[in-house]
């Protein structure tokens, strides 16, 4: 995602000459050499949400809780829920107005409007998990230049993070309710205005949200009534570690944790490498810039790493499956190579504690 600096010093040129040399491939060199990495996650109800940058090994952290909705910057205008904290939305029928949204006129609604209740009709009220946008399904419907095409919509506002004791390997990716919101987004020149309040309440708050093109997408918390940083500039970011409200065909939505997406709206591609022979430390060793198929990289679908690293029920308990590594592509042309070595924390076990060494191509 950096570019590299002109003035480069001499060793670190001398690196990167070395790469191109070995590989016999003229790549993009990335700024790094690559490394060991054990993302923050944070333990076994996995609280933060870790964005990290390939070509510059540097990670942010947010808390999943931080963000309720995130509004696109480009030139569509979608709404995209927090499917970490099993954020979802419905469309309130025949609601006009947002003030005369009652706790009566949406109690049926609420019934439906859930996440990983094992019901197939609830993927409606949760945007397509390819996270292939603008293009992609969203729950809350592009947002119209006239204000009263915009439908009012029932938001579901998921969970807090567990605070309670967790048994060792397992997870809890969801701890007490947040409630539930009314909703309403119309735009505000080139960008948002955001209507909301309680269900119950007779007024509602608003928001006013300006694009910034340098991002992929600006991030509201309704809870706090404000627009908070949440991602990395969209060409400062290449993975995220995360819980993810994924699909199961003929069960709907369910949360996923120890979930890994790719920063596919900012331009990342990504493809797996299954090895069916032979070890798979060994393959990725050997594996060079020669060896990347370019027709394999995926750029419409986040989630290629997604959940396929690990196995939560093996044989032998826990486990990084061993066969398999990754190639991703980031938005500046550099290529890297990366698999994953860790679930658990490596004394006590607890799962929250992932660890992956990747490097560049």
């Amino acid at each position: 995602m950096k570019k590299i600096l002109f003035g480069l010093l001499i060793g670190a040129s001398f690196i990167s000459q070395s790469c191109i040399n070995d590989n016999e491939d003229p790549v993009a060199v990335s700024p790094i050499e690559g490394s060991i990495v054990s993302p923050l996650v944070g333990g076994a109800t996995e609280p933060n949400q870790v964005w990290f940058d390939l070509s510059e090994g540097k990670e942010v952290l947010t808390k999943r809780t931080d963000w309720d909705l995130a509004f696109y910057s480009g030139s569509n205008f979608k709404v995209v829920l927090n499917s970490s904290i099993m954020i979802a939305a419905g469309k309130i029928p025949s609601a006009t107005n947002i003030d005369q949204v009652t706790e009566a006129s949406v109690a049926t609604l609420k019934t439906q409007v859930q996440v990983a209740n094992f019901n197939p009709a609830n993927e409606i009220y949760i945007d397509n998990v390819k996270g292939n946008f603008p293009t992609d399904y969203t729950a809350i419907e592009d947002v119209k230049a006239v204000d009263s095409e915009n439908a009012i919509y029932l938001v579901n506002m998921g969970k807090e993070i567990f605070t309670g004791a967790v048994p060792i390997g397992s997870v809890s990716t969801g701890g007490d309710s947040r409630g539930w919101m009314k909703v309403q987004v119309v735009r505000s020149g080139d960008g948002y205005k955001v209507k909301y309040a309680e269900v119950g309440a007779t007024t509602h708050k608003e928001l006013i949200i300006a694009k910034n093109a340098a991002y992929n997408y600006n991030f509201v918390s309704l809870k706090n009534n404000k627009e908070v940083f949440i991602q990395p500039e969209k060409k400062k970011w290449d993975i995220c570690f995360t819980v993810f409200t994924n699909i199961i065909t003929g069960a709907g939505s369910y949360i996923y944790a120890d979930f890994v997406t790719h920063n596919n709206v900012g331009g990342v591609g990504a493809y797996e490498v299954v090895v069916t022979s032979g070890s798979g430390v060994e393959a990725y060793n050997n594996f060079k810039s020669s060896n990347i198929d370019q027709s394999k990289f995926i750029y419409n679908d986040q989630r290629i790493i997604g959940s396929n690293w690990r196995n939560p029920v093996g044989t032998n308990g826990l486990e990084v499956y061993g066969d398999r590594f990754y190639v991703i592509k980031d938005t500046d042309g550099y290529y890297f190579k990366l698999r994953f070595t860790r679930l658990t924390d490596s004394k006590t076990g607890e799962r929250g504690f992932p660890q992956f060494e990747y490097k560049p191509l």
